[in-house]
């Protein structure tokens, strides 16, 4: 009798086993700490705010820093698929970073959430989601306001890096149908404590406008230098700079300056029915109810809208395969790539196979610093 009952039970247990929900896995990297910190901590943090649970899974987080090192993002990308056999990554902060993890998630045929505007062929593409918008999508409204008003000579200088030589393959061919001449391109590095000599063969091609293009708080450095050496043209910046961190770092001196950006950083000033404004409320309230007002950081937006892209995706991909399989990993790459119409804080996200930014016009805005805030100039979308 008591055989009988041990088998019972075994086999009540087995069945138990077999109906059990088995556990989402999704590994984030962030630039946490380093020279990408003004983007990556903000990301981390907001990621403390995402569900346990989805659709009758849980999900398992797995949170690593990579510490603005490219091979560090590889390391912990390579613990997420070979040891924590994940079902989706999330990151990096930095373009250089996301370049660093892109071949492992496409050899393990694995959906990548990149928080940083990555260009891919077609066959990495494949995997790969962007959450920060297209850098032509960004540059049309920034040489749209330069050639508005009157900027015929402009000057770039660049982080010397994958961020960098996207931006220019990007906006030089905008800059050529507008009928603006670049006249100067420098480059500099993130670690960079002096931008002096690029500056002053900027400043002497004599632009009639300087686009800075870095990211986090070291991009505040060509913009502080250019003022301090008497540059008073207009000053614009990419959506990569614009922070809290950023106008600190920066103080009177980046004053004026103009930024493409996503809407999360002025979304109390859009107009009423902007298609954003509700969502980015929700998420405002949510992150400076845990973390204090005025907190909020756009690059933590990046972080947000991945969920909401993977929030859509699950549970549509739940219903062809269970987690920790390569076909639920396929079915949730498919369910990415149909998304639609999903509002996020920095757009409204629609992929397709040629598109996996997803972003429209309703992803960006022009804010400018004045009084050391960012206040919205234009629309550029709603």
């Amino acid at each position: 009798m008591k055989t009988l009952k041990k088998s019972v039970l075994a086999m009540m247990l087995a069945l138990a086993a077999g109906t059990a929900s088995a556990d989402i896995a999704i590994g984030v990297t962030v630039s946490a700490t380093g020279p990408g910190a003004a983007l990556g901590a903000p990301q981390r943090t907001t990621a403390e705010l995402f569900p346990d649970s989805l659709a009758g899974h849980k999900i398992q987080w797995i949170l690593l820093d990579d510490a603005t090192d490219p091979t560090q993002a590889s390391r912990n990308v390579s613990k997420f698929l070979t040891q924590d056999k994940v079902d989706a990554v999330i990151g990096s902060s930095t373009t250089a970073n996301t370049a660093a993890i892109v071949d492992a998630v496409v050899e393990a045929r694995t959906p990548l959430m990149a928080l940083a505007p990555i260009d891919l062929p077609a066959e990495k593409s494949r995997w790969v989601f962007r959450m920060p918008q297209n850098n032509r999508v960004m540059g049309e409204a920034l040489v749209e306001h330069m050639k508005a008003n009157g900027v015929k000579r402009l000057g770039i200088i660049g982080f010397a890096d994958v961020y960098g030589d996207l931006w220019l393959q990007a906006i030089e061919p905008l800059l050529k149908e507008a009928g603006i001449e670049l006249v100067a391109s420098e480059r500099f590095n993130r670690t960079d404590t002096s931008v002096m000599g690029q500056t002053i063969k900027i400043i002497t091609s004599r632009p009639d406008a300087v686009l800075v293009v870095g990211g986090g708080t070291p991009a505040a450095l060509p913009h502080v230098t250019l003022n301090e050496r008497g540059y008073r043209g207009q000053i614009y910046q990419t959506h990569g700079a614009p922070s809290d961190a950023f106008l600190k770092v920066g103080g009177r001196n980046v004053e004026q300056g103009i930024f493409v950006a996503g809407p999360l950083l002025v979304w109390d000033q859009l107009p009423d029915g902007a298609a954003t404004k509700d969502t980015i409320r929700q998420y405002v309230e949510r992150y400076e109810g845990r973390f204090g007002k005025g907190t909020v950081s756009s690059f933590g937006g990046h972080m947000w809208d991945a969920w909401a892209l993977l929030e859509d995706a699950i549970p549509r991909a739940l219903k062809a395969a269970e987690p920790g399989t390569e076909a639920f990993r396929v079915a949730l790459r498919d369910a990415l790539e149909t998304a639609r119409e999903v509002v996020g804080v920095h757009g409204v996200y629609t992929m397709s196979p040629t598109d996996h930014f997803g972003h429209d016009r309703r992803s960006r805005v022009l804010i400018q610093v004045r009084d050391g805030k960012f206040e919205l100039l234009s629309t550029a979308s709603h």
